[in-house]
This record gives C-alpha cells, structure tokens and sequence, in this order.
C-alpha cells in the first residue's frame, strides 16, 4: 500500500504537538543521603567516649530543610492568589512582630523580606520564592510552618489552607504512654531511663532521669521536648559538658522525625519555633544532619556528684508507635558508677 506523504500544514501540526508534548513532561531530580556522623572527642577527666552509633535515613531533599521536600516539588503553574495572600500578609508585619531584631539601616520595601520569612518557617528562600510566584504547591508541613511564621490569625489559617486547597490539619492529642514502657520504668530504679515519643517528647521518667537531668515534673507538659530543653532550659544546657554536640546530636535526631511524618503541624511549629530563637539550632538544622543517636557517651556536669560520663542506649518498640526507652548507665566499678549509685540513695531518701 502507498503511503500518503503528508501535507506542510500537518507536519507543522505534528511537530507543534511534539514539542508541546516535550515541555509538558515533568522533570524529576534526585535524593542524596544527609547524615554525617559526630564530632568525636573526650570528656573532661573521663575515660574515652564511646563512639556515637546513628540511625539514619535519606532526607530526600536537596534544599534549605526538609519540608521543602515534603511539599513533593510538584511543578507547573498554579494558581497564584496563595502568593499574593503571602505578600499581602509579609508587608504587614515588621521584625519585632516575629521575635526577629530590628533593622536600623531602614528598608527599601514595608513588612518583611522573603529571606527573614523562609528562615522563621525553616524552609529555603528559594523555594519560599517559588511559592510567591506559584511555581510549587505546598505541602501542609510547609502551610503548618507559615502559619507560625507570618503569625495568621485562625481565620488567616483557614483562609490560607482553603488557598492552597488543603484540609487544614487536625492536631494529633498528645500520645499516651504504652503500658509496656510504664512497667519498663518502674522496674529500672538504678539508672536515669525516660520515655520519649514522636518530636523527641518527654512522655514519661523516673526519679533518677530527673535528679540526673531536669525536674520534668515543673516543665509544662505541651514544653516538654526534649530539643526544646537542651536549647531553652539553662539547667539541661549546664548538665551537658560538651553542650554543643548534645545540641547537634538531638538536632539531627529531630529531622530523622520530619522523615517520618512531614505533614506534622505541631512538629512544623516547632522547627520554626526553635530556629527563631536559637541562630545555633538553625544552623545545625541547615546542614541536613540527619540520624537518631541509638547509642553513645555523655558527659553530664552535676551540682552534687560531680562530672560522670555516662552511656546512652536507645530502644525502640516494633510496634510502630514511636516510643523509645533511653538509659543512661555506668559500667559496674567505675567511678561514674559509684557516683550514681550515691545519686540514687539520695534521690530515693528525699521520696
């Protein structure tokens, strides 16, 4: 059979609708692994610390944070009335409204400057702008973060998600403590143990935990995080001789939660909350460390015993709850051992 060349105008057609079919086709990047192993080094007048043993996985992302990839990088033109809703909201607002210093030197332009917003909401200033020019849509991680950083109102929240056409999320009730880990705690009397659960909560202790650390007990329960008190409480910042590395240690343990569960409003609000206030904490979150610490050694500074450097080990249930049990021990015989022990009779005598 002869085929029929065809005509100039539906080559044209043809070739339009190829290239037309190239542009549409969407691009996809590619993931690269984030963790870094610790600094190493030695207690002040204390055997050799025991190398620090992660846990980790690949953040994905190859911006700012992690919740840049959380909002899935979907690409194409949406619709912009979310943006023009976040510079309306932006030139609203001046530094001393959220927490940020004053700007002596005057501004070129009223309200805040994409830059300051993108570090308040812990995202990268690149993909803030995208979200400006509605180039990406958000996840309800990125929206959960915005909300803290542009300080909405309740019907500013709703406004917000209805633009960007999501639910707004329901916060998740604080989660109880598993009755296994409760008899856990109450049969560890000799070493510090505490629960932690999803966002690295305190959920539970015993009395040498809080001799040792913090009396959990006068932290509010909706403060009691245990990234938050290494960064905020100056009594578990001074417990803690190398304080920087337990910072940086926690730190990546927390963008190891962000993997887990990006859409977490409440986890969101605090990355946010912590990079505002602590320029340290968002540092050490823009390296993309990421790995939960399973086992290792702390130097601990205490008023009474004294400095004892400690071993930590963290387990996990298999249950897919997300409680860990964390120990602090000492091997049998050491000074640091004995130190303990003399701790406890102390700790148990004032019961």
């Amino acid at each position: 059979m002869t085929r029929t060349p065809p005509t100039p105008s539906r080559a044209r057609s043809t070739r339009r609708a190829t290239a037309a079919s190239s542009r549409r086709r969407p691009i996809s990047g590619t993931g690269h692994s984030v963790c870094a192993a610790p600094a190493t080094g030695e207690g002040p007048g204390s055997r050799p610390r025991r190398r620090t043993r992660f846990a980790s996985a690949d953040d994905g992302g190859q911006n700012l944070t992690i919740l840049d990839r959380a909002a899935g990088e979907q690409t194409g033109q949406v619709s912009n009335e979310l943006g023009a809703f976040l510079r309306a909201r932006r030139a609203e607002l001046q530094p001393r409204d959220v927490g940020l210093p004053p700007d002596d030197a005057g501004r070129r332009v009223p309200g805040l400057r994409r830059e300051e917003v993108a570090t308040l909401a812990a995202i990268s200033v690149n993909y803030y702008e995208r979200l400006e020019q509605g180039r990406v849509v958000a996840s309800a991680a990125v929206l959960a973060a915005l909300v803290r950083a542009l300080r909405l109102t309740d019907t500013q929240r709703t406004h917000l998600y209805a633009l960007a056409g999501r639910p707004k999320p329901r916060r998740r009730p604080r989660q109880p403590l598993r009755p296994a880990m409760r008899r856990m705690l109450d049969q560890v009397t000799g070493v510090p143990a505490l629960v932690l659960g999803p966002r690295l909560d305190v959920l539970a202790w015993n009395h040498l935990a809080a001799a040792i650390l913090v009396d959990f007990a006068q932290v509010p329960a909706a403060r009691r995080n245990l990234v938050r008190l290494l960064f905020a409480d100056p009594a578990m910042r001074a417990r803690h001789a190398d304080w920087p590395e337990a910072a940086r240690t926690a730190v990546a343990a927390l963008r190891l939660e962000t993997a887990d569960d990006p859409d977490d409003p409440d986890l969101a609000e605090l990355v946010g909350e912590l990079s505002v206030r602590y320029p340290d904490f968002g540092a050490w979150w823009a390296t993309r460390r990421s790995g939960a610490a399973i086992t290792g050694a702390a130097v601990l500074r205490h008023p009474l015993i004294g400095d004892v450097t400690l071993d930590y080990d963290v387990w996990e249930l298999p249950d897919g709850g997300r409680q860990r049990l964390l120990m602090l021990s000492a091997g049998p015989g050491s000074s640091a051992y004995e130190r303990l022990q003399i701790l406890a009779s102390w700790t148990a005598a004032a019961l």
